[in-house]
C-alpha cells in the first residue's frame, strides 16, 4: 500500500525524499539504537524494582490475615511472606504419564480446581504432622515433608495424584479433561481418603449449607470399642449469590478465614479456580495454580533437579483480588486435629458466624432435622 502511494508522488519529490533519506539514514540508525537501549534500561530498572519490592503485600495499616494468623505489613512483612511461601503450591504440570487412555499428559487449561483441592489436602497434612507454625526453606529435607509431596506426584501410584483425582471424578459425572467445581473436588477427596492410612483423615462434606454437629463427630470417631479421633477435614460447599457474590456474605467469609482452624477455601471465577488463603481489607489473598511447570519426582531431594522441583512447590508471592469479583460458588475448608479442636470450632461457628451474623454463610444444628432425614444414606463423610 505504501509503495503504491509512493509511486503516485511526482518524480522530483520522490528524488528529493531519497536524497534526504540517504543523508540522514546513518543518524537515524544511531538514534534508534540509543532509543532502543534506553527503553531496555527503563524496562530492566522497572523489573528489578519489582523484584526488590513485590506488590503482594504493600505497606498498609490494614492487617493481613493468612489462614487464621494476623500480620502487620509495616512490622511483619518478612514473616508474612515466609508464611505464604511455606504453603504447598500446586500448579499445572506437563510431561507426566498419560492419564488412563485419555491422551492427557498435561492438565493445563482444565486442572486448576483439582490443584486447588490438592493444596487444601497438603495444608491439612502440614497441620497434621508439623502444626500451623511450621515454615519451609530451600534446605528442608525432612522425610515427613518429602513423603507429603510424594503423595501428590503426577503418577497413578500416588494416592492424591491428578491421575487418581481425575479418574475418580468420572464417578461424579466429570470426564477427564473437564473443568471441576468446588463440590466435585470435595466429593472426590472424600472418596480418596480411605486409601491413605498414613494420615487417617476423616473427610466430611456438609451439603445443603448445613453443618450437623453430631454427624461430623460420628464420622471422625467411627464405631466399635476403639473410638479414636481421626483428624477432620471439613468441606462446606456454598453458593453465596446467583451470578455474583452477594455482599452480605463478605463479613462472614472474612470471619471464616480468621478462624485458626481454617484451611481457606476453593473457588474463583468461572473456569478459573484458585486457592484462597487470607485477606486484607476487601481483597482476598490467593495462590494461583495457573502456571505450567515440569512434572517430576521429589525423591530424597538429594539431586539438583529434585531440589529445583521442591522449590516449584512454593510460591514466592501471593496474589490479591477484590472479594466481590469472586464467583458465588465456593467451598469453605477447615481442619481439626483433635476432638477438642472440633468442639472449639463448633463454638466459634455458633458465636461468630451464626449468632454474630444477620446473614450467616451456612446453617448449623446439633442433629439432623426431621425434614432432612428422608433417603439419607450418610454419604457426606468418609474416613
Amino acid at each position: 500500500m505504501f509503495r503504491r502511494w509512493f509511486h503516485r508522488v511526482p518524480y522530483h519529490w520522490r528524488r528529493y525524499a531519497l536524497i534526504v533519506n540517504h543523508i540522514f539514514d546513518p543518524y537515524i540508525a544511531v538514534f534508534t539504537t540509543y532509543l532502543h537501549r534506553l527503553f531496555r534500561m527503563i524496562a530492566c530498572m522497572t523489573y528489578e524494582g519489582a523484584l526488590n519490592e513485590p506488590e503482594d503485600f504493600p505497606p498498609s495499616n490494614e492487617p493481613v490475615m493468612i489462614l487464621g494468623k494476623e500480620y502487620d505489613t509495616n512490622t511483619e512483612l518478612d514473616a508474612l511472606r515466609n508464611d505464604v511461601q511455606s504453603r504447598i503450591w500446586m500448579t499445572y504440570r506437563r510431561s507426566f504419564p498419560q492419564i488412563a487412555d485419555s491422551g492427557f499428559t498435561s492438565d493445563k487449561g482444565w486442572g486448576c480446581m483439582l490443584r486447588c483441592g490438592q493444596m487444601v489436602l497438603a495444608e491439612a497434612m502440614i497441620r497434621r504432622h508439623f502444626g500451623r507454625e511450621w515454615s519451609w526453606n530451600a534446605e528442608t529435607k525432612d522425610e515427613t515433608y518429602l513423603r507429603i509431596l510424594r503423595l501428590f506426584e503426577d503418577k497413578k501410584s500416588a494416592t492424591y495424584s491428578l491421575h487418581m483425582i481425575s479418574q475418580l471424578g468420572v464417578d461424579e459425572g466429570k470426564l477427564i479433561g473437564e473443568w471441576y467445581g468446588p463440590n466435585t473436588v470435595a466429593q472426590v477427596t472424600r472418596k480418596l481418603v480411605p486409601y491413605d492410612e498414613w494420615n487417617s483423615f476423616s473427610v466430611h462434606v456438609a451439603m445443603d449449607n448445613m453443618v450437623i454437629i453430631d454427624e461430623i463427630k460420628q464420622s471422625c470417631l467411627g464405631t466399635g470399642d476403639d473410638r479414636m479421633w481421626r483428624p477432620l477435614i471439613l468441606f462446606i460447599p456454598l453458593r453465596l449469590g446467583l451470578s455474583e457474590l452477594n455482599p452480605v456474605y463478605l463479613d462472614g467469609l472474612k470471619k471464616c478465614l480468621s478462624i485458626p482452624h481454617s484451611l481457606g477455601f476453593t473457588g474463583g471465577k468461572p473456569n478459573h479456580a484458585s486457592y484462597f488463603i487470607g485477606f486484607t481489607g476487601d481483597e482476598v489473598v490467593f495462590l494461583d495454580p495457573h502456571t505450567t511447570q515440569e512434572s517430576g519426582s521429589i525423591g530424597k531431594k538429594s539431586e539438583e533437579v529434585e531440589q529445583e522441583l521442591d522449590k516449584s512447590y512454593h510460591c514466592t508471592a501471593a496474589q490479591r483480588m477484590p472479594f466481590l469479583t469472586l464467583d458465588p460458588s465456593l467451598a469453605l475448608c477447615f481442619y481439626c486435629d483433635t476432638e477438642k479442636e472440633y468442639d472449639d470450632l463448633c463454638n466459634r461457628f455458633r458465636a461468630e458466624l451464626i449468632d454474630g451474623e444477620s446473614s450467616p454463610v451456612f446453617e448449623m444444628c446439633n442433629t439432623r432435622p426431621d425434614y432432612m432425614k428422608d433417603n439419607y444414606t450418610f454419604e457426606g463423610a468418609a474416613g
